[in-house]
């Protein structure tokens, strides 16, 4: 796995993504209704086990950065299911987080999780809608927003909330990603070469017409909310071999495209994605063994004035 540093006097606007998948779903906490919701879930963790290595590199990170003492009191805006809040107690030991979603399956996966973990004392889950009112759960030492900020109707409000949950220091720590995941050689022998690069910009152009915010120039708005941002880092997955749960992420990633994309790719390219997964052969997604996982993420610490 690679990544690259740059100086935060170097910023530039990030085109941070929505899974595909929705890792993200709903304003800033993730939600999804009924069935659907069930399967977000499955995507979130699924999420956490392929990408577990990069996620513990950003959360070294952000550990080096901040520097003693190490945060004790965290809010993670829009959860899910917990993939940046069990990051953050592992890397923390003996942190306290709160973590704040819309959605109560997913709170109810986390605290799930959390219990089988033994970490549950530790951890207070908070349904909370954020494009409405947040909740007093300050103060805090960090707050984290990984793939939220973008789903926000009002990002400059989201983050005049996160700065009142924060003591006067605290820190903010922002993860966007810039593209989709990718798992398929380019030429997958089936239709038309070039088959995950019409779906990746599908999805753009579906994220420009429904997710404004996405791929803003988050820097400027940091700076705007009153935050100076002290280092910002862009990361870069690139697993050759990727672990055994990857066939699965891929499902799951691919799948929620093709239910949200419609009649934005041709009939040529929906056959193919049924072969992919729907089929049961050795072209189908869950058999293939020439997936690789290709993605990359833009990260950001400020601190609170």
């Amino acid at each position: 796995m690679a990544d690259h540093q740059h100086d935060p006097q170097q910023q530039h606007a990030a085109h941070p993504h929505e899974h595909g998948h929705g890792h993200s779903g709903g304003h800033g906490a993730h939600a999804e209704d009924g069935a659907d919701e069930a399967a977000l879930a499955d995507l979130l963790d699924l999420d956490a086990e392929v990408l577990a290595e990069h996620l513990s590199d950003v959360t070294a990170w952000i550990a080096g950065s901040a520097g003693d003492p190490a945060p004790r009191r965290i809010v993670d805006v829009g959860s899910g299911t917990g993939t940046g809040t069990l990051a953050l107690m592992r890397r923390f030991e003996g942190a306290e987080v709160t973590a704040l979603d819309r959605s109560t399956h997913l709170l109810g996966r986390l605290r799930e999780r959390a219990g089988e973990l033994g970490v549950g004392s530790r951890i207070r889950t908070v349904e909370a809608d954020l494009d409405e009112t947040w909740p007093d759960v300050g103060p805090a030492d960090l707050v984290w927003a990984s793939s939220s900020l973008h789903h926000m109707a009002d990002p400059d409000r989201a983050l005049a909330e996160a700065a009142a949950l924060l003591r006067p220091g605290g820190l903010l720590a922002v993860v966007e990603m810039d593209s989709l995941p990718r798992f398929l050689p380019d030429d997958i022998g089936l239709g038309r070469p070039g088959l995950e690069a019409r779906v990746q910009a599908a999805m753009d152009e579906r994220r420009a017409e429904d997710m404004p915010h996405f791929g803003g120039d988050w820097a400027a708005r940091f700076t705007a909310a009153g935050f100076t941002v002290r280092a910002e880092r862009h990361f870069v997955v690139d697993l050759d071999t990727p672990p055994p749960a990857t066939a699965r992420y891929a499902h799951a990633v691919l799948s929620r495209s093709r239910d949200g994309l419609g009649d934005r790719l041709d009939a040529d390219d929906l056959a193919v994605l049924g072969t992919l997964l729907d089929g049961d052969g050795p072209e189908a997604l869950l058999r293939r063994t020439d997936l690789t996982v290709r993605t990359s993420r833009q990260a950001w610490l400020s601190e609170r004035g």
